[in-house]
């Protein structure tokens, strides 16, 4: 499989990516290499890639609690303390392996380190596969609330493994088949429907709509890597999406939910609002809600736990002048950027997710 090439950086698949990771270590003369891991993928992935690298270069493996909660300022500490301690410097390298808590953690903690290390990213959720790892953001959450702190900063190389996504239950790689479907209704109806029928039919993408949802996705950050302009149609279903996680995340009475049920839920709210204020058809929008309804079970909200989650959109990063800019669909393929709406369209949008 061909590689796909960012600003700075490119994406390689399978052996392919192995290959050009010793490359890497080889050309650069590393002082020290870390491999960055959740308790989960301490456990499942850092096996797996021993034999992949068959002992090429020797590593430091370095351990964080597994989950978003543990996405903050205290894991950042621990890690650059260890960092410290064990003699890193501006030569040193962080691999990244992990979803995309840990790419989106590691990626900050090393481009903070000494004013910036190199790392490396090897997502082993699809989640990570085609999204986190891409695009060079990096960062951290803030309290209750998502990504408040970090930097866009590019990896050297990101390396594709499908074999990792054998580690995964199914309620994990659901996450990743949201974020898959987001590509194809923000720019491309074919992907949407061809992503779509598979899931509908209880199927699972292959390495080849990982392929093309990676290469939408860096397409896009290529044309607007500061996210000033297009890249802001990837936050479709995110505005919402983001303040239901960080509601759930937080609650005392629900459990909290992953990131691809949230950003789905985001999504069915999201297109009924395109239909109210952006012409999308409600047939679209219905469609929209049956794809993701089939993957995720519906959630049951109350109206208080609507209004607090509403009460969350303020902090979105998205904001500028005190207002809340959506991203919103005209039709299936087609986004819109900096869409304001008013409350009472987002709340007859909870209203279709819950109908």
């Amino acid at each position: 499989m061909n590689q796909i090439k960012g600003k700075n950086y490119s994406v390689y698949f399978e052996k392919n990516g192995y290959d050009k990771l010793d490359e890497i270590v080889k050309q650069n003369s590393y002082s020290s290499i870390y491999v960055l891991v959740d308790s989960n993928t301490n456990k499942e992935c850092i096996p797996i890639f021993k034999k992949r690298i068959s002992n090429s270069f020797s590593f430091i493996v370095i351990e964080i609690d597994e989950g978003e909660e543990n996405k903050n300022i205290n894991s950042c500490q621990k890690v650059w303390t260890i960092l410290s301690d064990k003699g890193g410097d501006r030569k040193s390298l962080v691999i990244n392996l992990g979803g995309g808590v840990i790419t989106d953690i590691g990626g900050f903690i090393a481009s903070t380190f000494k004013r910036g290390i190199d790392f490396i990213n090897i997502p082993t959720t699809l989640l990570s596969m085609v999204d986190a790892s891409i695009g060079g953001k990096t960062g951290i959450d803030f309290g209750n609330l998502k990504n408040q702190i970090g930097v866009i900063n590019d990896p050297k190389l990101v390396v594709i493994d499908p074999f990792f996504l054998n580690t995964l239950s199914i309620k994990e790689l659901r996450n990743g088949y949201s974020e898959m479907l987001k590509h194809g209704l923000i720019t491309d109806k074919k992907y949407w429907d061809k992503v779509s029928t598979i899931l509908l039919e209880k199927k699972e993408p292959g390495i080849d709509e990982i392929f093309t949802s990676i290469k939408i996705k860096n397409k896009i950050v290529l044309d607007d890597p500061f996210e000033k302009n297009k890249r802001k149609v990837l936050n479709f279903g995110h505005t919402v999406g983001h303040a239901i996680e960080s509601f759930f995340m937080n609650s005392q009475t629900h459990n909290k939910l992953s990131h691809g049920k949230s950003i789905a839920i985001g999504m069915i709210i999201e297109a009924y609002i395109s239909y109210d204020l952006c012409k999308l058809k409600i047939s679209e929008a219905k469609e929209i809600k049956n794809v993701f309804n089939s993957i995720f079970e519906i959630v049951n909200l109350t109206e208080n736990d609507c209004d607090q989650i509403i009460s969350l959109l303020k902090h979105d990063k998205k904001n500028s002048h005190g207002k809340t800019n959506f991203v919103l669909i005209e039709s299936i393929g087609n986004a819109l950027i900096d869409i304001q709406v008013p409350v009472k369209n987002i709340k007859k949008g909870f209203e279709f997710y819950l109908s």
